[in-house]
Parts: C-alpha cells; sequence; structure tokens
C-alpha cells in the first residue's frame, strides 16, 4: 500500500489531473470574483436606502443569499434591492448547488478516489527481489500453478494490464503488478533479470511478443511459453523461449496412456535417475483375483506395487490389496526388471474394439496419435463437420446421439476418452457412456480443477484436468523434475531426507502411517536404490523419492519440511 504522500505525487505528476485541477481551480475564482461583485454592488445599494454595512457583512449576506439560507436578518426594502436579492439567490442556487459540487466531485474528487484505487495494485516489486516466477496471465494453469508455488513457498507475481481485474486479484490474495505485457519497463519493474522463470501461457503470438520482450532485459533468465499451434514452435523459440509446451497434446497423451485393454504391459510415465514409475492394467491376466502377496511381483521381478488405480481412485498398496479386472498396476523399479515383467505379461492381448474418442479438437487428436504409435485402434466422434479430416477414422455427429454412438462402436469399445473443452458437456456425455456401458472404462478430461470430482461422481474411472496438468509441468520444469505428476490428485516427488528423519530407519520413520506418503526411492552416496527395505537408513544428504496424493504430500511437506 503507498503511502498518502506518494498518492498525491503520482496524482499531480499526472498531466490529466493537472489539467482536472486547473479547471477546478478556475471555477473556485470565478466564483470568488462573484461574490466579491456581489459584496460591492451589497454596499452600494444599501448605501442608497441609508444603510451602512461592514464589508464582512457584505460577504455575509453573499453567502447566506448565494446558499439559500435566507437567515433574514439584512434584507433590502427598495425594489432594485430586492431585485437584486433574487439575482444573488438564483445565481447561488445554480453556482454554489449545483455547479461547485458537479465540478468538486467530476475534477477532484472522483481522480483523488480514483488514484488511491489505483495505489492498492502495485506497479513494480521491491528491488531486493530475486527467486521469484513471474505469470503473465491468471487463467485456470496459472492459478493452479499458483497453488503450487505457494504450497512450495515460491515467490511468484502475475502481471496483469487492466486496473479493475489488477484490483480484484490483490483483494483474491494474489500478488499481483500493474503493467502491460508487451512494455519492457513492466519486466523492468518485476526484476525479470533476478527472476527464475518466466511463464507465458497467452495466445501463441502474445507469448511470442512476451519472450522477445523479456529477452530484450534478460538473455538468461528461463521463458516457458504454452502453444496451440504446432508452426508456433519454431517461432516461440526463434523469439527466446527456452521452452514451449503443448499442453493440449500433454493432455491427449497421457489420456491415452491410461487406456486400460490396450496390453498388460508395464508402460513408463515418468522416472527419477534410474528408477521408472510404470502403470500396468491387470486386466486379461492372471494377476486379476489375486493379492499383491499371492501376486509375488516383488520376489519374481523386483518390482514394488506403490498403489493402485480402481475406477479412478488411488490407494497405496498393500500385500492384502486385492487385484480386480479395472486395477491399474502403479509400480517402480528398474528399466530391467521392467522388462522382465513386460516379457511375461506382453502375450496378453489388447481388449478387442476400438477406443471411442469423444471430442475432435487438440487434445482428441493427440489421443488418437498416441493410441496409434501404441498401435491400438480408435475412433473419433466429431460434431462439427469441418473438423472431420478421415472419414474413415471419425464419425460425424453428437455424442448425445445413442445412434452415432453405436455407429463408432460404444457396445464393444474397451475404453471411451471424453475430450471437449467444456467441462459441462464433459459430465453430461461421461453420465450417458456409464448408463450405456456400466463396464466400459471411462477417461474424461477436465479444464477446471473444481469439476474433477464432478466427473467421477458422473462415472468417470479417470479425471484429468487441463488447469493441474499445465500447473504441475510447469512445477516440475520449475523444479528440474522433482515432481512428477502422475494424475489428478497424485504426485511423485523428490527432496532431501529432512533432519526430524536423518538417522531413522524407513520403517521407524512411520512416514507412511503417519502421511500417507510411501518412499519408493532413496539416493545416498551417489547410489540410488530403488524399492528400498525397510531396514534401510535415512542418512545425512541423502534424497528420498515418495509417492502419494496432494493431501499426503501436504501432510508430509507440513510435518517435516515446514518445521
Amino acid at each position: 500500500m503507498k503511502t498518502f504522500f506518494s498518492v498525491l505525487l503520482g496524482y499531480l505528476s499526472q498531466r490529466r489531473q493537472q489539467r482536472n485541477l486547473f479547471i477546478l481551480l478556475r471555477f473556485l475564482l470565478i466564483l470568488a470574483l462573484m461574490i466579491a461583485s456581489f459584496s460591492t454592488v451589497f454596499h452600494f445599494l444599501m448605501a442608497l436606502e441609508g444603510q451602512a454595512h461592514s464589508w464582512i457583512t457584505g460577504v455575509y449576506w453573499t453567502l447566506v443569499v448565494m446558499s439559500t439560507l435566507g437567515f433574514g436578518d439584512i434584507t433590502f426594502e427598495s425594489d432594485i434591492g430586492r431585485i437584486f436579492s433574487v439575482v444573488v439567490l438564483l445565481s447561488g442556487t445554480l453556482f454554489l448547488l449545483v455547479l461547485l459540487p458537479f465540478t468538486f466531485i467530476q475534477f477532484f474528487y472522483a481522480p483523488w478516489m480514483e488514484a488511491q484505487t489505483a495505489a492498492r495494485a502495485p506497479d513494480h516489486l521491491p528491488a531486493d527481489t530475486r527467486g521469484h516466477v513471474i505469470l503473465t496471465n491468471y487463467g485456470p494453469v496459472d492459478a493452479a500453478f499458483v497453488r503450487l508455488l505457494q504450497k512450495y513457498r515460491y515467490p511468484y507475481a502475475v502481471i496483469e494490464p487492466q486496473l479493475s481485474a489488477a484490483l480484484d486479484l490483490h483483494d483474491q490474495g494474489v500478488r499481483v503488478v500493474l503493467g502491460a505485457v508487451d512494455d519492457p519497463e513492466t519486466y523492468r519493474k518485476v526484476r525479470v533479470d533476478q527472476a527464475v522463470l518466466v511463464a507465458a501461457t497467452l495466445t501463441d503470438p502474445v507469448n511470442t511478443n512476451i519472450a522477445f520482450t523479456v529477452r530484450e532485459i534478460s538473455p538468461t533468465v528461463p521463458v516457458v511459453a504454452t502453444a496451440s499451434a504446432e508452426a508456433s514452435i519454431d517461432i516461440l523459440e526463434l523469439a527466446g523461449t527456452s521452452r514451449v509446451l503443448m499442453l493440449a497434446s500433454v493432455l491427449g497423451q497421457a489420456l491415452a496412456r491410461r487406456v486400460i485393454g490396450r496390453d498388460a504391459r508395464a508402460h513408463v510415465i515418468g522416472e527419477f535417475d534410474d528408477m521408472m514409475v510404470a502403470e500396468a492394467a491387470a486386466a486379461n491376466t492372471p494377476l486379476v483375483g489375486r493379492t499383491l502377496r499371492e501376486a509375488r511381483l516383488r520376489e519374481q521381478f523386483h518390482l514394488s506395487v506403490a498403489g493402485v488405480w480402481e475406477r479412478g481412485m488411488f490407494a497405496l498398496a498393500g500385500p492384502d490389496t486385492r487385484i480386480s479386472e479395472h486395477t491399474v498396476l502403479v509400480m517402480t523399479g528398474t528399466v530391467t526388471q521392467l522388462d522382465a515383467y513386460n516379457q511375461v505379461f506382453q502375450t496378453y492381448k489388447a481388449t478387442p474394439g476400438a477406443v471411442i474418442i469423444i471430442g475432435g479438437g487438440r487434445v482428441g487428436r493427440a489421443a488418437a496419435r498416441a493410441l496409434d504409435e501404441a498401435g491400438f485402434p480408435s475412433i473419433i466422434v466429431e460434431k462439427r463437420p469441418e473438423r472431420v479430416r478421415d472419414p474413415s477414422r471419425y464419425v460425424a455427429g453428437d455424442a448425445a446421439d445413442l445412434e452415432v454412438l453405436k455407429q463408432a462402436g460404444i457396445d464393444t469399445a474397451p475404453s471411451v476418452l471424453v475430450t471437449t473443452h467444456e467441462d459441462d458437456i464433459n459430465v453430461y456425455l461421461t453420465l450417458y457412456c456409464r448408463r450405456l456401458r456400466p463396464d466400459i472404462q471411462i477417461l474424461s478430461r477436465s479444464t477446471l480443477e473444481r469439476n474433477v470430482s464432478t466427473l467421477h461422481r458422473a462415472g468417470a474411472d479417470f479425471v484429468l484436468s487441463y488447469a493441474s496438468m499445465g500447473a504441475n509441468v510447469l512445477i516440475n520444469l520449475l523444479r528440474r523434475g522433482d515432481i512428477l505428476f502422475m494424475a489428478e490428485g497424485l504426485h511423485v516427488f523428490r527432496l532431501p531426507v529432512p533432519p526430524s528423519l536423518e538417522g531413522s530407519t524407513i520403517a521407524a520413520s512411520a512416514i507412511r502411517g503417519q502421511t500417507g506418503c510411501s518412499i519408493v526411492a532413496l539416493k545416498s552416496g551417489g547410489k540410488q536404490i530403488v524399492n528400498p527395505p525397510p531396514q534401510s537408513v535415512l542418512e545425512h544428504g541423502a534424497e528420498i523419492v515418495l509417492i502419494g496424493g496432494s493431501e499426503s504430500e501436504e501432510r508430509f511437506l507440513s510435518q517435516y519440511v515446514s518445521s
């Protein structure tokens, strides 16, 4: 919040406010001359009537009559005096009761209040600000990113060009800076040369301008930009962008990767050095119906099952966890261990039938390409005819029409991907598909985080939020691979052993019981142990890799890191 004097100086330094003050002062001068003139005429007319009054009395009478108070203690007896009183009265009504309040409010009070309001939105960051993240927008992805920055205690600033929007964000507790995203002076004021990341998430042309403008101030700060079209990638890189993200493609690939029934192989979804995190569908394999103790995956392949997905719900795995037809195993291990698993389970064939993709936009097409690369058929249902590119791969029509879904193969499809960009439509179609096929796997896209739970209630097995995925990709770039976003609300994260845990064994630390997180790797002395035994000691300077839900991660950070 700026001080009174800084607001006053800022107010007086504006050319528009200087003009307003000049108009107000000119009006006050005219009003003062009018009062002086009326006071002089008052003395002249009173002298004609044989009355004598002081000059103060003349000013007093003029103000009383002009303000229509009309005390009546001093009056004219002649007609000309009373005509003069009427003229003074009408002049006062116009100038004092109408023009003076209007002029004062229009040319001083309203601009002053605007200046005070504008002062609530900062237009710069302190000179000692460093190690911060600069955001050029505050959309769904940026809002989710800000929550992660606050969670991991990174300072940040959001650039907002509109004063009203900046004030709204300020009132919400968002650290905002008022300025234009294409103005080099804005980036000087937000100390871009001392920042650790600039995130540009607007349109491709605007992101190009942002990157080019930032490079004018700082040639080294990392600039991450989102892109809607592949053709924009080269242009953004030429403008100075360090990394270009096509979030629609990332989301489509993630949805395709989680399709059950493609095969029974373990598919790697992330890695930490030599530790791989993979998902494997148990459908159509001998694992169905067994517990993890009976499956003996650790004994056979030295793999650790960190958790299981069961119709969109993640749970940490235990020896008595039972595997069903809908179970997806989340495993950790080395490349060699996963290869050994795949050698055994690659013989189990995929579920027949093409995967149905509802929505032929960027996300839907990216999912189709990912399935094609994996060798699995898919068909896209698209309502807009201009998006139909290959009639043999598309079904044109409304997915809410039963005949259209039957033409796409809803009766035999193993999975349905709902990929439209409107959450309301996704909830509608998810609910419809679940009623048509209670046994089908439904994967849905959510644009806003708040609709994830609604889609789960509608019947979706997996929901991936566009906002959450974009935010997690950005935080992963910022933390250089210390976080792996697996699905909505499930993370694998790496951090140094907290001081309070140093010297204890994994079993004695009771991390899993207290926080809900499970240690899947331990790195000490330059060597990483994947799936460390419970008796492993957590030494000073070592790193641990944990898996858990968002709430479990927050409990761990609050209990061990924050303290």
